[in-house]
């Protein structure tokens, strides 16, 4: 493939170093299925401009399934109407994805290949970062017909954290996994992928996730206009806004209980709405919030986070050294079984099998201090500390010595180049 200048993908690399100012380029494959990948590829990117003041790189993320084609695009819309509307058909999505591999059909290969290639000859990477188990093999694919999978690292960091993942993560010509725990190793390792490269670093949680004291907690229930020493409650909706929890939210909204909440209904305006609805009739404060980037401040102000059981979310929380109420009523998937377990196993929360059972294990937090504590307590030691970090330094390890600049961070937003 040429670009209208005449020169070849491998010409211009060559050159992009005079050309670009010598400044190394991460490029970050994402994609909007959930909000977990996109949370995952923000993370990294704020990990590169926290801990590397003193040299310049130049990160760009991109929704690579739904910018690719429009075929891939309308796969990324059933998923997350499957996920918001369907919850507990999600599982015959996993199996049909694991049993028939689209990331390596010639189908789709066909219809993105385009995409991938103009990516690469417009950002000329030094180093491509996957957070997507369906984008690593395409990606691979292309760097090898365009000669440069020996020049341009691809990485794959894995935000399943526990044993039962999508087989997609698994890709022969990945140069390095990053990976949050030894279950998720041994599944890489079952689905054929060389121990020696696997790390174990964490998962990439977005550095302002943290812990709050209780006058950090105060101030962060006061800024939204709520009772800074009553016990919280944190009803997340997730990033599509669906699944279980609208049903769990009207159970404990009509629960008798010394609380308040807030809860986070995501991109779905028709849950905000119904929700406002709930609130007004609720027997206790209720703070109703659509989207919002400022996921932090919410679990700064919670005691305990009522949620589906995605990687990401799991683990902000326990950043953050907020239980979880865990939403089980409908079998979680395969990726998300282990973090019940792990849930379960430390005692970092509660199982919730029924939404009527809300109320009463709310109830329980809020009587039995010793119980709530222990919890509180168990969240301590479930994450690796300074996990982005360590996986923000492993990628940038493999950019070579000579691209690096000398100027400050050079950050372009998604979609921009």
């Amino acid at each position: 493939m040429v670009l209208q200048s005449g020169h070849s993908m491998k010409e211009m690399l060559g050159r992009g170093e005079m050309l670009r100012a010598r400044v190394p380029k991460i490029l970050i494959i994402s994609s909007d299925t959930g909000g977990g990948h996109r949370s995952a590829a923000a993370a990294i990117v704020a990990g590169v401009q926290n801990f590397f003041l003193g040299e310049s790189y130049a990160v760009r993320v991109v929704r690579a399934i739904e910018e690719a084609h429009s075929v891939t695009e309308k796969l990324v819309r059933i998923y997350n109407w499957l996920l918001r509307r369907k919850q507990h058909w999600m599982k015959y999505l996993y199996w049909a994805i694991n049993r028939f591999r689209p990331e390596t059909r010639e189908f789709f290969y066909n219809r993105t290949v385009g995409y991938v290639k103009d990516l690469f000859e417009r950002w000329c990477p030094h180093v491509v970062v996957s957070v997507h188990p369906l984008t690593q093999h395409f990606i691979a694919r292309v760097l090898k017909e365009l000669g440069l999978a020996d020049r341009i690292p691809l990485i794959t960091v894995v935000t399943d954290p526990c044993y039962g993942f999508w087989r997609g993560w698994a890709c022969d010509d990945v140069r390095l996994y990053l990976v949050a725990s030894e279950e998720a190793e041994r599944q890489l390792i079952d689905y054929g992928i060389a121990p020696e490269r696997i790390k174990i670093a964490g998962m990439p949680v977005h550095p302002k996730f943290q812990f709050s004291d209780e006058q950090a907690a105060r101030a962060a229930r006061s800024a939204l206009n709520l009772d800074p020493h009553k016990f919280t409650v944190f009803v997340n909706a997730g990033w599509m806004g669906g699944g279980n929890i609208p049903q769990i939210f009207r159970e404990l909204a009509q629960s008798e209980l010394d609380v308040q909440a807030i809860f986070l209904a995501g991109k779905n305006e028709e849950l905000r709405i119904e929700a406002e609805a709930v609130a007004s009739n609720a027997k206790f404060p209720i703070k109703v919030i659509g989207y919002s980037e400022q996921i932090e401040q919410l679990m700064s102000a919670a005691h305990v986070m009522v949620s589906k059981l995605g990687g990401l979310t799991t683990f902000e929380a326990f950043a953050c050294h907020v239980p979880i109420i865990a939403d089980t009523i409908t079998e979680p998937m395969p990726q998300e079984a282990g973090a019940a377990r792990l849930i379960e196993k430390r005692g970092a929360g509660v199982l919730l099998n029924r939404a009527a059972d809300i109320g009463p294990v709310v109830r329980r937090m809020l009587e039995d201090s010793k119980h709530y504590a222990s919890m509180r307590a168990a969240t301590l030691g479930l994450a690796i500390p300074n996990s982005t970090r360590h996986i923000v330094e492993e990628i940038t390890s493999l950019i070579p010595q000579t691209v690096f600049a000398s100027d400050g961070p050079i950050l372009v937003e998604a979609g921009k180049v």
